[in-house]
């Protein structure tokens, strides 16, 4: 069951207040997604259509293994949808080397809705590092990014069929 769209906002804001860093860290912004922890990263979605459904941000651990693989994700974060560009930050689990998938879920179904025989994403999508996306998905290699330290920021442009 899916906790409606103001509730999670306000979890999320609750959460963030209630205080995930220590004395002379910042605070994580309130439209943070995830479980909690003390590492975040400040995501901002550029391109993004229209203010309809939901961000679903995908984080994946240091595995190409997993990644882009049916239940290979650490955990699926959402966030409203806000145009032309949606702000939000991403809980971690501690500073590392991780993959970050995004997904304009734009009528809030909860998966990506693809089309045609190949299933081409029909809603917007982009990764870490922003690659290459023209004929292929993208290498792990290509959206690995070093989370050094907490409160870092990172661009995502989505990419619309």
């Amino acid at each position: 069951m899916t906790m409606p769209r103001r509730l999670r906002a306000t979890a999320a804001a609750l959460a963030s207040i209630a205080g995930v860093a220590g004395a002379g860290e910042a605070m994580a912004a309130p439209n943070c997604a995830g479980p909690q922890s003390e590492t975040w990263i400040n995501i901002t979605i550029d391109n993004v259509r229209n203010d309809s459904g939901l961000m679903a941000v995908t984080l994946y651990a240091d595995e190409p293994r997993k990644f882009l693989v049916r239940h290979g994700s650490m955990y699926v974060g959402r966030v409203d949808a806000a145009a032309p560009e949606t702000k939000m930050c991403l809980f971690v689990p501690k500073p590392g080397v991780y993959a970050i998938a995004v997904y304009h879920d734009e009528d809030g179904s909860g998966k990506i809705n693809r089309g045609g025989m190949l299933g081409i994403p029909t809603e917007g999508f982009g990764f870490s590092n922003n690659p290459a996306t023209i004929a292929s998905l993208p290498s792990f290699r290509s959206v690995r990014l070093h989370i050094a330290k907490t409160n870092l920021s990172t661009r995502i442009t989505l990419k619309y069929p």
